[in-house]
């Protein structure tokens, strides 16, 4: 199926958001110089055929949103080189249009999703919410992060699965194809805010069954991480290596690819 044909007019203007922060977390801050996360700002390196944030788009080519956190932010760059000349690549710019911005946890991200869904008319949406809602916080719902495990995560699990319905719903308004993509593994005593070792499987399991619900496709990151994480993550740190986050993009292009043929 052509995807120019279901659209009359296509957007070029770029995601512009309410919220400018390129990383919701300091745990990004803190990894050392010589292990810093690949979900800092890319640059070209001398490859003058990378891809840059921004997007130029192709009126002949589906668009493609891609809505996570500094995981996902990590494999952009990786995932718009291997999605050139089959989809028009986009995610959350700030404000300058020259960074990517982190999506953060759902309860941040209901009082912007309107902003991001509305600057295009979407072929695929490609979501994850759950590194942040899971994170411990000094207050629930709030943006202070705490190294405690005795105070609350941002989202209990519970609230977590009602946020995500309401961002689901306006999602699938959008009559876009839907991919959600699980949160990937954590490494025990890893840097940054106190996160449970054991939370990426109870708040995926939240998610896929909210997903199952709604007919919406899985990509399983974290399954497709796990027993690798040695090889893919950096040292106690919830963050990819370079290899890790070229990994990562295989695995989202691969399926994206896929969903646009269907």
């Amino acid at each position: 199926m052509s995807y120019a044909l279901r659209r009359s007019t296509v957007s070029i203007c770029l995601v512009l958001c309410l919220a400018t922060h390129t990383f919701g977390d300091s745990d990004v801050a803190s990894s050392s110089a010589k292990a810093k996360p690949a979900d800092a700002e890319a640059k070209p390196a001398g490859n003058a055929s990378r891809p840059t944030w921004a997007t130029e788009a192709d009126p002949s080519l589906p668009n493609v949103l891609i809505l996570g956190d500094s995981i996902s932010i990590g494999y952009g760059l990786p995932l718009k080189q291997r999605l050139q000349g089959v989809a028009n690549v986009y995610r959350p710019l700030a404000a300058n249009q020259k960074r990517p911005q982190n999506c953060g946890g759902t309860t941040q991200s209901l009082q912007r999703i309107d902003d991001w869904l509305a600057t295009n008319q979407w072929d695929l949406i490609h979501f994850n919410w759950g590194l942040h809602d899971l994170k411990h916080v000094t207050q629930a719902g709030g943006l202070t992060n705490s190294k405690s495990p005795d105070d609350p995560a941002q989202a209990a699990p519970k609230q977590y699965g009602e946020n995500l319905k309401k961002l689901v719903a306006k999602l699938k308004a959008t009559g876009a194809k839907l991919i959600f993509a699980t949160t990937t593994p954590i490494v025990a005593d890893s840097s940054g805010p106190y996160r449970a070792k054991e939370s990426p499987a109870i708040y995926n399991e939240v998610a896929v069954s909210i997903m199952n619900q709604h007919g919406i496709e899985v990509n399983d990151l974290y399954a497709a991480c796990d027993g690798k994480l040695d090889e893919l993550q950096l040292p106690k740190n919830v963050h990819f290596k370079k290899a890790g986050s070229e990994y990562l993009a295989d695995v989202v292009a691969a399926k994206i690819k896929k969903a646009l043929t269907e």
